[in-house]
């Protein structure tokens, strides 16, 4: 399973490629004032007809299709959880920073994710069970979260286009060395990978935006709590999160 789903990330981050490689796409805002584009829609579509195809009993919610009623999903005791192109604000702006992500959720818990990143060919994915591992240059290295106490000087990750007054207040709970910006899933692989100690997010998310990264960071020895640091749970009636922190160690 774990191999057919990189392969579907990475054949989808190509097909997102071709449309960045274009110059020329369409942006539409929708409902939620998010950022669309022809790449989301392909990949979407693409990723959707092969999980079906591969794994036809577990259902799938992307974002690109999450019309599927609560009375429906309440049931499932696994699915995908599929963000078809986190950082759509990344890829307009085309700095690169957006990446393809696809969870196995089971029992509202993610217990497998790959997040594949199209322009610089690199795929995380990991699971609480197997450890999370990185592909690139044709290597496929385990990683690991930092073993930095949290009383030490801690590298921080924050989103480029979130960031605010509470992430602010919160680091000040911490001796803070560094901090970094990233967009989309990739500020929580570097948590996973040890780049980084912390990353928290004051605001909303959809849940398709963590769950992949959700699961590698678990993979990778880490943890990933709600901003109350009570346990976040996927599957809500209304699937969004409320503020998370993701971390190297335990908050």
């Amino acid at each position: 399973m774990l191999n057919k789903i990189i392969k579907i990330a990475e054949d989808a981050g190509k097909l997102i490629m071709e449309v960045y490689n274009s110059n020329n796409f369409e942006v539409k805002i929708k409902s939620d004032n998010s950022p669309q584009t022809e790449a989301d829609k392909k990949s979407h579509n693409y990723i959707v007809e092969e999980l079906k195809k591969y794994f036809p009993d577990i259902p799938v919610l992307s974002e690109e299709g999450v019309s599927i009623e609560y009375e429906t999903r309440k049931d499932w005791s696994e699915f995908f959880l599929v963000d078809p192109l986190d950082g759509t604000k990344e890829f307009v702006k085309r700095n690169g920073e957006f990446t393809v992500n696809i969870a196995l959720v089971k029992n509202s818990i993610p217990v497998l994710g790959v997040i594949n990143v199209p322009v610089i060919k690199e795929t995380y994915y990991g699971s609480l069970e197997e450890g999370s591992f990185k592909l690139f240059d044709g290597k496929n290295v385990k990683i690991e979260v930092s073993k930095k106490r949290k009383d030490e000087g801690l590298a921080v990750v924050q989103s480029r286009s979130h960031s605010g007054e509470e992430e602010d207040k919160f680091y000040v709970g911490y001796k803070i060395k560094e901090k970094m910006s990233k967009g989309s899933s990739l500020k929580i692989c570097l948590v996973a990978e040890g780049k980084a100690e912390l990353y928290f997010r004051s605001g909303p998310t959809w849940e398709w935006d963590t769950a992949a990264g959700h699961a590698i960071l678990l993979g990778a020895g880490g943890y990933f709590v709600n901003k109350d640091k009570t346990p976040l749970y996927y599957n809500k009636e209304i699937i969004k999160n409320h503020g998370f922190i993701a971390s190297s160690f335990k908050i």
